[in-house]
């Protein structure tokens, strides 16, 4: 493959995860707030949940290697896992990595979610939180289409979707704070209200 090629495909693959791991959060919220998506089974929405993330991370895992194998960027095995070790765009490039780490964090921890209980699974869950918007701000600073018009338009629906989750996923905390203390346990434990 020429660097040429590898080039591109480590363009795209950043763009494909964008919006993969953006409706990935999107589903994420909609699991919490139990919505069933038109169409799907009450369990359809966590099936989808769960492979778009399989599938995001394939496409980050491809983006990953192609950043790494393209010579035109000096970017070495270790910039991947040990952030702001790269000498080609430390923060940026850093930013990449420690979204990297919680993306394997919650990885890790889902695969191993019924050893590890809910409890801890879901603290480390919450690290997806973190996960997307320093994810985008590698993009933006490192990205080589941050100034191309799609990519703006791509970005910014992504971003106004994001928000919208997460305006829903607050509104909806704070109207369970308001719950009688059992009920709050029992939310806690996974139990219904």
């Amino acid at each position: 493959m020429t660097s040429e090629t590898l080039w591109y495909a480590g363009r795209a693959t950043g763009a494909v995860c964008l919006v993969l791991f953006t409706v990935v959060v999107l589903l994420g919220v909609a699991v919490r707030l139990k919505v069933r998506l038109p169409g799907l089974p009450r369990f359809g929405t966590l099936g989808l949940h769960r492979a778009l993330s399989l599938s995001a991370t394939g496409f980050l895992a491809l983006h990953v290697a192609t950043a790494v194998v393209d010579g035109y960027v000096a970017i070495e095995a270790v910039d991947v896992l040990v952030p702001f070790a790269g000498a080609y765009r430390p923060l940026w490039l850093g930013l990449g990595t420690v979204a990297l780490d919680l993306l394997l964090a919650v990885l890790v921890t889902s695969l191993l979610r019924r050893r590890l209980g809910r409890r801890a699974w879901r603290a480390v869950h919450l690290l997806a939180y973190a996960c997307w918007p320093v994810a985008l701000a590698h993009g933006i600073g490192i990205g080589t289409d941050t100034g191309a018009d799609w990519m703006t338009w791509l970005t910014a629906g992504c971003v106004a979707a994001a928000l919208a989750a997460l305006a829903a996923r607050l509104a909806h905390a704070r109207r369970a704070g308001r719950r009688t203390p059992a009920a709050l346990l029992r939310i806690a434990e996974g139990a219904r209200p």
